[in-house]
């Protein structure tokens, strides 16, 4: 099994907002090791990496299930939550979700995360690219 490392951020939603806004008037450019992916709080981002998505990230991993109605077997989890889960991950980048001939395969693109949160992805340090927030 290959390491997929994702590096994920912790920003307030307001502070999401702002930041995005000031990429858009290019008042601020983001840095090629910022995270793309973003997180409320440590706490929402524990709810969608709990141990159970885990366990189910790691059962796509190792028995590649070829559509939901295979992973629902392999999990003992209800294909309508499977759906929900994985259409979380799917949002994150997390997993993707191919068609492939009428069926939904899941594939796991992020096997590790480096988590990154701080004060400078809102109120940059050093007048480093400063956002208005």
């Amino acid at each position: 099994m290959k390491t997929k490392v994702m590096t994920v951020g912790i920003i307030s939603r307001e502070d999401y907002r702002k930041r995005t806004i000031a990429i858009a008037k290019g008042e601020y450019k983001p840095k090629k090791k910022e995270p793309k992916v973003w997180f409320e709080s440590i706490t929402s981002m524990a709810q969608v990496l709990n141990s159970d998505n885990q366990e189910l990230l790691r059962t796509i991993i190792h028995n590649k299930p070829r559509s939901i109605s295979d992973l629902e077997k392999m999990t003992s989890r209800k294909k309508s939550n499977l759906s929900r889960t994985l259409r979380t991950l799917e949002k994150y980048g997390i997993v993707d979700l191919k068609k492939e001939g009428g069926k939904v395969v899941p594939e796991v693109m992020a096997t590790d995360f480096n988590v990154q949160f701080g004060l400078h992805y809102s109120h940059p340090v050093n007048g480093e690219n400063a956002l208005s927030v």
